[in-house]
C-alpha cells in the first residue's frame, strides 16, 4: 500500500478503482470553487458560509480577516491545481494526492480546535468541509484498492 503512496516512477497509469477517480474530480472541482469565491466574494463567504461575523470587528480587522481567507484560499487553490495536474497527466499520484487533502483538512481541525474562530450559529461550510473529507477517505482507500 504504501508503494501506492509514494509510487517509484510516476506516469498516467492508474491501477485503483475507477470511481476514486471521479471522487477526486468532485473533490477538487468542489474546492477550486470555493477557493474562487473566497478570493473574489470573501465577505459575503466569510458571514454567511463561515458564519464569521464579519459586523463586530473594526472595519480594519475585518478587511484583514478577509485578505488572510483570501491568501489562504490561494494557498488551497495553488493545491488544488496540482491536484488537477495529477488528474489529467500523473494519475499514478492520485492517491498521494487524497493523502495530501485529507492530512491539509486534519491540519486545519487540528489547528482550529487550538485557535477557535469565534462563528454565528450553525455554518454550512463546516459540513460541506467534513463531507468533502469523507469523500477524500473513501477516494483514497479506493484508490489503493486494486480491482480484481
Amino acid at each position: 500500500m504504501f508503494s501506492r503512496l509514494l509510487p517509484e516512477f510516476v506516469d498516467n497509469t492508474y491501477r485503483g478503482r475507477k470511481l476514486a477517480l471521479w471522487l477526486f474530480a468532485v473533490v477538487v472541482a468542489v474546492k477550486i470553487l470555493q477557493c474562487v469565491l473566497i478570493m473574489f466574494n470573501g465577505r459575503y463567504v466569510l458571514k454567511g458560509a463561515d458564519g464569521i461575523p464579519l459586523e463586530t470587528y473594526a472595519p480594519a480587522g475585518a478587511q484583514a480577516v478577509i485578505s488572510v481567507w483570501a491568501l489562504a484560499s490561494l494557498n488551497r487553490l495553488v493545491i488544488c491545481s496540482l491536484c488537477v495536474l495529477v488528474l489529467v497527466r500523473y494519475r499514478r499520484l492520485i492517491a498521494l494526492m487524497f493523502s495530501v487533502l485529507a492530512v491539509q483538512y486534519l491540519a486545519s481541525e487540528v489547528i482550529l480546535r487550538a485557535i477557535p474562530i469565534v462563528r454565528t450559529g450553525t455554518p454550512p461550510a463546516i459540513f460541506v468541509n467534513f463531507m468533502l473529507f469523507v469523500f477524500t477517505i473513501v477516494g483514497l482507500l479506493l484508490s489503493v484498492w486494486e480491482p480484481g
